[in-house]
Order: structure tokens, then sequence, then C-alpha cells
């Protein structure tokens, strides 16, 4: 599976952006995928991850309630709609697939297949 993330930029704090991932391959619609993020001198970092069906989802305590993830398997295309921007949300932010489907997983190493990443800046 080979993964492409975008929307990031550049919002004041306070705002809103929709992040997508692209993947291709054979039967991605089977995959839990999961949303990393990686600030400067900091360690990637889980935010939240999503089942194959879009019925479960997960989130980092520090995004709860304000990060919602989706997607619509029909165009192999999963969304990380980020509300309420704070400064520290401020980071690269990459997709991951994995095949095994565990949605419920917050461990880098879960994930076998990775996007490149997209930068989001949030400005005070």
């Amino acid at each position: 599976v080979q993964l492409q993330a975008s929307g990031g930029g550049l919002v004041q704090a306070g705002g809103s952006l929709r992040l997508s991932c692209l993947a291709s391959g054979r039967s991605f619609s089977r995959h839990a995928v999961g949303w990393f993020r990686q600030a400067p001198g900091k360690t990637r970092e889980f935010v939240g991850s999503i089942s194959w069906r879009g019925d479960n989802s997960y989130y980092a305590d520090s995004v709860k309630g304000r990060f919602t993830c989706s997607r619509d398997n029909a165009k192999n295309a999963i969304y990380l709609q980020m509300n309420s921007l704070k400064p520290e949300d401020t980071a690269v932010y990459y997709c991951a697939a994995d095949a095994g489907g565990r949605w419920y997983s917050d461990s880098l190493g879960t994930y076998e297949s990775w996007g490149q990443g997209t930068l989001v800046t949030v400005s005070s």
C-alpha cells in the first residue's frame, strides 16, 4: 500500500484544516489507518486512528474532541478533520496503514505502510 498525505498549511489558532490521505494498492479498504505527527525536536506521536469500516476510532487525549478521523473506501481516502487548532498542534502529520486492521493501536510499530508527511503550522 502506498500512501500520500496532503492538506497541510498555515492556519491561525482556533482555525480548522482537513488533511487527506490517498492510498493505492490492493485491499486497502481492509486496512486500519492511523495519523501521527512529529513536531520539531520531538518524537513522532500518535494522533488518531480509524478502523477499516470506519465504525471505530481512537484518539490521543491531546486531540480528543477536536480532531476527527473519517474515510471513504470507495475513494481510497482517509481524512483528518482538525478543529480548534492550537500552536502546539504544529507538526508534520503522517498517515499510516496496518493490514492487520488494528485501529485500536497507538504504536508506530503497528503500522507498516507510511506516507510522506504534510506540514501543519498553527500561528498564535
